[in-house]
This record gives C-alpha cells, sequence and structure tokens, in this order.
C-alpha cells in the first residue's frame, strides 16, 4: 500500500495521528477523533495553533481558556452545511465531550502567535460553487487566505457530485516562490456516500519521481508532500474531503500541470 494512503486505526477514538514527523514533512498534523455518545477527549496544542472542525456530531467544548458551549449542527457531513469550527492559538488546552455521535477534526500547523481563540464557523464560512461540468464541485471555505481567521492553516471542505472530478484541471503548490507559488503540505481526509463507495486519488510530479494512483475509501487521508493531486468520484458515489494546508507563508499560490492548463483557461 502507498505511503500517502493512510487507513483509520479502529472505529472509535482516535483514529487518525498524522504529525509532521509521521508525515515526513515541516508543518501539517491532522488528527481526528470518533466519540460516541459521552466519550471524552482532550490535549494540549504547545507550540502549534489549530483548527477543530466539527465534521458530524455535536459536542461540548472548551479550549483557550474559554468554554464554548455545545458546538457542532450537522449530523451527516452529506448535509453540506458549513461546519462549527474553532481557532485555538498555540499554547492552549482543549477538551472536549460528545453529547451525539461526533466526529472531530484537529487541524494543526506551527503556531503563528496573530490570532486570539475564536469561533469561525459556521457563521462567515463561504459557500463556493467551483469549475463547470463534470468538474464542479461545492466548497466550504472554512479558513482560506480571504479570511484572517489563523495564522498558518488554510482549511476548506468539498463536496465532489458523483462522476466529478475534484482539484482539477491537476495542481501544485510544491514550491517557495510567492507569489507564483507557495510551498503547502497537503491532507484530505475523504468521505464517500455511500460509506461503500470509493474514490480516486493521482499524487505526481511532472518529472515522474512521484507518480501514485490510490483507491480511497470512506474515513481514508491522503497526504500531498508534492507535486500534483486531483481525485474522482465514480458514478453513484459523492466524494467529500477535508483540506488542510500549510507552509512557510500562508497563502495559496498554485500552477496547473502545463499539459492540462488549457482546461481552466477555457473555463475560465
Amino acid at each position: 500500500m502507498s505511503n500517502l494512503l493512510i487507513k483509520p486505526q479502529g472505529l472509535v477514538g482516535k483514529v487518525h495521528d498524522i504529525t509532521p514527523e509521521s508525515a515526513g514533512w515541516g508543518y501539517v498534523g491532522f488528527q481526528l477523533y470518533r466519540l460516541e455518545t459521552g466519550d471524552t477527549a482532550s490535549g494540549a496544542l504547545e507550540d502549534r495553533e489549530a483548527i477543530f472542525v466539527f465534521v458530524e456530531g455535536k459536542g461540548q467544548f472548551s479550549g483557550g481558556g474559554h468554554d464554548w458551549g455545545v458546538r457542532g449542527d450537522r449530523l451527516s457531513v452529506f448535509e453540506k452545511t458549513p461546519p462549527h469550527a474553532v481557532f485555538l492559538p498555540e499554547g492552549s488546552d482543549w477538551a472536549v465531550t460528545a453529547t451525539t455521535p461526533l466526529t472531530l477534526a484537529l487541524c494543526t500547523a506551527p503556531g503563528a502567535g496573530k490570532h486570539a481563540a475564536a469561533v469561525i464557523g459556521p457563521e462567515g464560512v463561504p459557500q463556493l460553487v467551483r469549475g463547470k461540468g463534470t468538474n464542479t464541485r461545492h466548497i466550504n471555505a472554512i479558513a482560506m487566505e480571504e479570511r484572517d481567521v489563523a495564522g498558518s492553516l488554510l482549511v476548506t471542505e468539498v463536496f465532489t457530485p458523483p462522476g466529478h472530478w475534484s482539484s482539477y484541471p491537476p495542481h501544485r503548490h510544491d514550491e517557495d516562490n510567492f507569489p507564483h507559488m507557495t510551498y503547502l503540505e497537503e491532507t484530505y481526509y475523504h468521505r464517500l456516500n455511500p460509506s461503500v463507495g470509493f474514490g480516486i486519488q493521482r499524487v505526481f510530479t511532472e518529472d515522474g519521481s512521484l507518480d501514485e494512483t490510490m483507491a480511497v475509501a470512506d474515513g481514508d487521508v491522503v497526504l500531498v508532500p508534492r507535486g500534483h493531486h486531483p481525485c474522482g468520484s465514480p458514478y453513484g458515489y459523492e466524494m467529500y474531503y477535508l483540506n488542510v494546508m500549510a507552509g512557510p507563508l500562508r497563502n495559496w499560490r498554485f500552477q496547473n500541470h502545463p499539459d492540462h492548463d488549457w482546461i481552466a483557461k477555457r473555463d475560465a
């Protein structure tokens, strides 16, 4: 199996625990908790900032010296409504108690010391449509560059209809060359509807030094250390993914694959 494809470890508790050390890179961390009603989880951020995304379900949440009350709304991610989300700066402790079955994503990056703890969703989360035809997908832009809500993290949700492509045309953001391109590591947390489905994601470089195509199942995470990274959903299955990006700059600048850039120019 590809070392870029990370399967969940178990059905409950901390089912994903991706760190810069385990991923072999410098910035992005991603943890995922699946809790039953009444279960608790807690931690300390130390030198990392975090965005907590309530993917599914509800929980009593505290962190950064605040009691944030019961957060969460949608019981299925495929309701597509913007998620509840909270930003906590480095040095924060946090705790959650599930009040329904809860899927909670913990997205982390090195702390930048620029922002205080704050609720950043669902209020204010832009809902966007990107692409045309079978390249159409729907976006919940939780914490992208246009929202000054974090110091390092870029976080977004994408819903890809059945039979459509996403993160397409193929593009990369693996050079620290602002404003033309920024170096951003990235994780994709995938969900499928119905959950028995699968999706496809390819991670590849133009020189062929990296070229891996993976079948992703419901709950898998794909690591994108460099290169282009399109994904597709077969007919009959809707794909969701939660993206986490971070690098030296909190700017998303990418370049399309030169062989496929004509698609973006045609659809502009």
